[in-house]
């Protein structure tokens, strides 16, 4: 628990400093390497289960479909598709590309697993992750920082949901939730952590939009509701991990960060929660502006 505790300051106060002195850019190179490691780790954990994916061929395509609409968007904005558009065009491709890749693959027996494998790696991390990307470019017409701290607020409610179902779980937890996935985590905690989660996305709104950096239709009510989709979807998301994990047979996917596990175990909570809260803000900010 205390190496989980430290571990989680300090990913924090880098975050922070990240934030604060590189901003977007280097937000999103963050993000990108955060994608590749957790879709590396989903790789290994799909080849332990013995489909074979195509492993640096799918990291390639992961990191492209991330890093390539953010440059052209920055140095070539012309170019651009409006919204996520250019990511759905870019995941059509990566289809297109696998499929041809599978024709170097000589044992039948394996060829529709080594696809499965490779497509479900792509379209679970680096499609899902380029949501968060999108969000940073979210704002309305106050502060170019709001984008930023809208990726601050899906972070915060998402893991101290985690953290919230923890501490309440172990107090008063009774009723198992999912015992033949997660034996851990009970109703109670379910519940302890979207409170948690509400009442620190409506602290973040509280301290931060006076300055700005949250936009002015983000309200304390607004911000307090989304929350709790977040969170319950932040729940569902631990739990696919779970799922792959114990099919892998493995506590974590990795061992990189002390009383956390790996990229996978730190990431697993938003791959389902930024798309879901890119709409939620892409909503908000279209009802504001109107």
């Amino acid at each position: 628990m205390l190496k989980r505790a430290i571990s989680t300051l300090v990913l924090w106060v880098a975050l922070i400093v990240l934030l604060r002195y590189f901003g977007r850019p280097a937000a999103v190179l963050f993000t990108t390497l955060l994608a590749v490691l957790t879709q590396h780790e989903l790789y290994g954990m799909l080849a332990r289960m013995g489909h074979r994916p195509f492993h640096r061929f799918g990291l390639l395509i992961g990191a492209t479909m991330l890093l390539v609409p953010y440059a052209v968007r920055t140095l070539a904005p012309q170019y651009f598709i409006t919204g996520p558009g250019m990511t759905a065009s870019l995941m059509a491709l990566a289809v297109v590309l696998c499929c041809v890749r599978l024709l170097s693959v000589r044992d039948p027996g394996r060829r529709f697993d080594t696809l499965a494998a490779t497509l479900f790696g792509i379209a679970y991390v680096p499609f899902m992750f380029h949501f968060v990307i999108e969000i940073f470019f979210l704002r309305d017409a106050t502060n170019p920082n709001q984008g930023l701290m809208l990726v601050v607020w899906l972070v915060a409610v998402s893991k101290f949901c985690d953290v919230g179902a923890l501490l309440v779980g172990t107090a008063i937890g009774r009723h198992k939730m999912s015992p033949t996935i997660s034996p851990k985590k009970s109703w109670e905690g379910l519940v302890g952590g979207v409170i948690v989660a509400s009442g620190v996305g409506t602290a973040l709104v509280y301290f931060f939009q006076p300055s700005g950096l949250y936009p002015e239709s983000f309200t304390l009510l607004w911000s307090a509701l989304a929350a709790i989709p977040i969170a319950l979807i932040a729940v569902v998301s631990d739990l696919v991990e779970s799922i792959i994990k114990r099919r892998a047979d493995i506590k974590d996917s990795g061992n990189a960060i002390p009383g956390i596990g790996g990229a996978f175990d730190l990431t697993d909570s938003v791959i389902l929660t930024a798309p879901a809260a890119y709409i939620l803000f892409a909503y908000l900010l279209r009802l504001g502006g109107a």
